[in-house]
């Protein structure tokens, strides 16, 4: 008995470190190489195509973030997601820098990342999602806003919607946008909420949340309103919580299950 046991148990150690590789792309147009985490669903098969959830970290972390947040290989085992984490390099903010001709994340991602996950892996293109907490909140619909046609839905956690907030800490704006002062401009050209009006008369749908407790929440709430005022299909959900571990283990399960339900819409 201990011996089957055991058995089973190397088996599923297998197959869980099977679904899961990472990748390291090389590219000159970063300070650095970046490294990918994938995670395929456990019964990933050659013969069909699979969505795909990008999934973007927070400010001062990297790509494994996420899955020390929640299990990311029980979402992709539950939900048939292929899902991808690829580092933000600590403060990059996922864009192309207007002031760091080094730093062109948008790019990196438009013509390295989302073409060698596409090649490696079976991809699904009608189904194709992102999400991120925080800067990757940001991020993620940012990068939605700007290149719909690439994206079924999008989602954001916690997320930094106007960059004219996030100016005020410490948390790497000024170096990937200039001053605030001198470039209000670049920062509204690179804010969400500022960018939002796109998604009018689209019939694409986004998902976002904060927490009550989260110094972004009133931010989050302007975003809110203002998809209200131009009749945008978004789902904003506000509940108890802070900008930490707890609360986005919390969003991120909500976020999973309102991009199963856009798969076939």
């Amino acid at each position: 008995m201990k011996r089957i046991l055991a058995i089973l148990f190397c088996t599923t150690l297998a197959i869980n470190i099977f679904a899961q590789e990472q990748m390291v792309i090389m590219t000159q147009i970063l300070p650095q190489n970046d490294t990918v985490w994938v995670f395929k669903p456990k019964d990933y098969r050659d013969i069909r195509n699979y969505p795909v959830v990008y999934m973007l970290h927070g400010w001062s972390g990297n790509y494994k973030q996420w899955n020390q947040i929640t299990n990311l290989q029980q979402y992709a085992d539950d939900n048939g997601f292929i899902i991808v984490c690829p580092d933000g390099l600590y403060d990059s903010w996922y864009v192309d820098s207007p002031i760091k001709p080094n730093q062109k994340w948008e790019t990196f991602f438009l013509d390295n990342l989302m073409p060698e996950v596409k090649q490696k892996y079976n991809v699904n293109d009608s189904a194709i999602f992102i999400t991120g907490l925080s800067m990757g909140g940001h991020g993620a619909l940012l990068m939605f806003l700007k290149h719909q046609k690439l994206f079924k839905s999008a989602g954001s956690c916690s997320g930094v919607v106007d960059l004219r907030v996030a100016a005020k800490g410490d948390v790497g704006v000024k170096q990937t946008f200039g001053e605030l002062k001198q470039n209000a401009k670049t920062y509204s050209e690179f804010s969400v909420i500022d960018n939002i009006n796109s998604l009018v008369r689209s019939n694409k749908q986004i998902i976002f949340d904060c927490g009550t407790e989260d110094h972004l929440y009133g931010i989050n709430n302007e975003l809110r309103k203002k998809c209200d005022e131009l009749k945008i299909k978004a789902t904003y959900i506000s509940s108890p919580g802070e900008h930490n571990y707890e609360y986005w283990k919390k969003a991120i399960h909500l976020q999973m299950e309102f991009f199963k339900q856009q798969i076939g819409r």
